[in-house]
């Protein structure tokens, strides 16, 4: 889905189709597996140092990591040194992970050419992240121009999105492998991003035989140099549809329309071929791949929660939501058409929704801009120096990863009359959405309770 901004020039170009036999698959899948395993097709040395980090954090990482967020192309790395330090002194108390692409989103081609890295950028968001003493978390994705067919030392960022040809799987789980020793700090792994441009034109559907067999080549890499690290995959966009869609899935549907079953059959193939993985990971939109919000803003978060369920229940491995979006953009893929208090109430039961559908891990996709007004954000744009501060969004999910943090005990809460609301709790907090524009009134936990119209209320018990 071209939902966001890729890289420093350009959104990226459509996938190219691909297709291979299975047989075959399998067979290139496993001498890879053995070259890189035993190194005879190792790539050249690069001694540069990574930022200074101290190593991993004392005992095993843990699958389940709470809520925090992406950077993306502008975030607080760069800008003004007096907004730079706010937004420092904004993140650091809240310790959230926070993830950043190996290419793209900020960070710059990490091997131009073979064997020829380039991590400075990269080391600038990492060195960021435990400057804010945030939890690191890398996203292996994307591949230099030179595994997609394109000139050695040169980065056309339109083909960002493009797959590495597959001849060149290797050479990217080398690069993958490379980055997780570059930075043993890092100790959680997301393999690619949305099965970019892994979408089979001819046949329709995606290529999960492909990102699978890319998967397993990155995945056994990563652990053949870091047995610490936790992987995790497919990356899958959850698309949604009407129920007249040709795609859509007689399996998983609700008021917010039909999954798409292209999406679940690549979750469930990756499943089933993967050699391992730590933990899952998916991303979705609330609303329909025509931008549909079904029955309204509101009901259709219930979206994360069927599919939350359903992604647990298929691969029996801790859940990780990649990116969520609950505000459809406009042709220019930008999201302003609603206040900050509807927007803040909708984020606020989306949170609620994949929660209820198993959620151990959510992040935040951040639509940072480096100045200006920005809808949506965690911070203001540290461009200018009057920025760096907490935005709405920012508050709202910070306080979430604080009440709701990995291994919450939820409970049941009750609100009397119902009045629409959207509730979660645990032993501590209640959090209450009120869905409508004007005031109700109730009792939550027998307490009387008024309630502005989409006002996001957060209860001690």
């Amino acid at each position: 889905m071209a939902r966001h901004p890729v890289a420093t020039k350009a959104a990226a170009a459509a996938a190219s189709p691909r297709r291979r036999a299975g047989a075959a698959a399998v067979v290139l899948t496993l001498a890879l597996l053995l070259a890189l395993c035993t190194g005879t097709a190792a790539g050249p040395r690069d001694d540069s140092a990574g930022p200074s980090a101290p190593g991993p954090s004392a005992g095993p990482p843990r699958a389940d990591l709470g809520w925090g967020f992406t950077h993306t192309r502008a975030s607080a790395d760069g800008g003004t040194d007096a907004a730079r330090r706010r937004a420092v002194r904004t993140l650091t108390p809240h310790r959230l992970p926070q993830n950043q692409h190996l290419m793209g989103w900020g960070a710059e081609n990490p091997e131009p050419s073979p064997g020829r890295y380039d991590f400075a950028a990269l080391d600038s968001r990492i060195a960021f992240i435990r400057e804010t003493q945030g939890v690191p978390v890398l996203t292996l994705c994307c591949a230099p121009d030179w595994m997609k067919g394109g000139r050695a030392g040169h980065t056309d960022w339109d083909d960002l999105e493009k797959a590495p040809l597959p001849e060149h799987y290797a050479n990217f789980a080398r690069l993958a492998g490379h980055a997780a020793q570059r930075y043993p700090q890092v100790r959680h792994f997301l393999v690619w991003n949305e099965l970019k441009g892994f979408f089979d034109d001819e046949r329709g559907r995606w290529d999960h035989e492909g990102y699978t067999e890319l998967y397993n080549l990155v995945y056994a890499e990563v652990k053949r140099v870091r047995p610490d690290a936790l992987v995790g995959g497919p990356y899958v966009v959850m698309d949604s549809v009407t129920g007249d869609s040709p795609h859509a899935s007689a399996e998983l549907r609700g008021a917010w329309g039909s999954a798409d079953q292209r999406a679940l059959d690549a979750v469930r193939y990756w499943n089933t071929h993967r050699i391992g993985a730590d933990f899952v990971v998916v991303d979705a939109s609330s609303y329909t791949k025509d931008r549909r919000l079904l029955p309204d803003a509101f009901g259709a978060t219930a979206k994360f929660t069927d599919i939350g369920r359903w992604v647990r229940g298929t691969t029996g491995l801790p859940l990780w939501w990649a990116e969520w979006y609950v505000e459809p953009g406009d042709a220019h893929d930008r999201r302003d058409d609603w206040t900050e208090g509807h927007r803040l109430a909708v984020q606020a039961a989306g949170l609620i929704a994949m929660a209820r559908g198993g959620a151990d891990t959510g992040l935040y996709w951040n639509p940072q801009l480096r100045e200006g007004r920005c809808p949506g954000c965690l911070w203001e744009g540290t461009g200018e120096a009057s920025g760096g501060g907490p935005l709405p969004i920012l508050d709202l999910l910070t306080r979430f990863a604080t009440a709701f943090g990995p291994g919450t005990g939820y409970e049941s809460v009750t609100a009397h009359p119902p009045a629409g609301l959207h509730l979660l709790a645990d032993d501590r907090t209640v959090l209450a959405v009120n869905p409508g524009t004007e005031p109700v009134r109730t009792r939550i936990d027998g307490r009387p309770v008024e309630l502005a119209g989409h006002e996001v209320r957060w209860l001690d018990r």
